[in-house]
């Protein structure tokens, strides 16, 4: 026969057993819970670390473009207050007569090998000569007009004369071509 049931120890027993359920229950929670903070601090970090690793980069190509760019154009300042010993030099040249260059023979040939040799410095550097001529069309991104006036045989907008040539550094505008334009009206 079997013995009675003792209720009393089955709700003990299942009253523990809840509780340990219960208790397990709250550890699995508790880990899940410090399971998804340690991933939502992860997620963070790694942001924070993208983020950086942008910014890194960002800067490296930054300095790059700084430092090609004080290559190509750090020395504009210079190159833009040597440009009156050129225009003084060429000056030079074209006002001589023939007399004087019979005079003075070797000094104007040392003055225009001088002048050459600035070019070529001028060259190696990245400057290039905007020389245009009479009769060319007007630039305003290469130009600068200095005067108008109409004169007979151009049309508007025709290059009259040229003051002093300009030059560009690089792809930069150093100095633009300071010259004369028409302003004959059209027929």
């Amino acid at each position: 026969m079997a013995e009675p049931r003792n209720d009393d120890f089955l709700d003990d027993i299942d009253a523990a057993t809840d509780e340990e359920y219960a208790d397990d229950m709250s550890e699995i929670s508790d880990a899940e819970a410090e399971l998804d903070a340690l991933r939502a601090e992860r997620d963070e970090f790694k942001d924070r670390f993208m983020r950086a690793l942008a910014d890194a980069e960002n800067a490296r190509k930054r300095s790059e473009k700084d430092r090609r760019e004080a290559e190509n154009y750090g020395g504009s300042k210079l190159a833009r207050d040597m440009l009156p010993v050129y225009d003084n030099m060429k000056r030079a040249l074209e006002a001589s007569t023939e007399e004087q260059r019979a005079a003075f023979g070797p000094l104007l040939e040392g003055v225009e090998l001088t002048l050459r040799e600035l070019i070529n410095v001028f060259s190696k550097h990245g400057m290039t000569l905007i020389a245009p001529k009479v009769g060319d069309p007007f630039d305003p991104q290469m130009h600068e007009a200095m005067f108008e006036a109409p004169v007979p045989g151009t049309k508007a907008g025709d290059i009259i004369q040229v003051s002093a040539e300009g030059f560009m550094l690089h792809d930069r505008l150093l100095r633009p071509a300071q010259v004369g334009v028409s302003s004959m009206p059209a027929s």
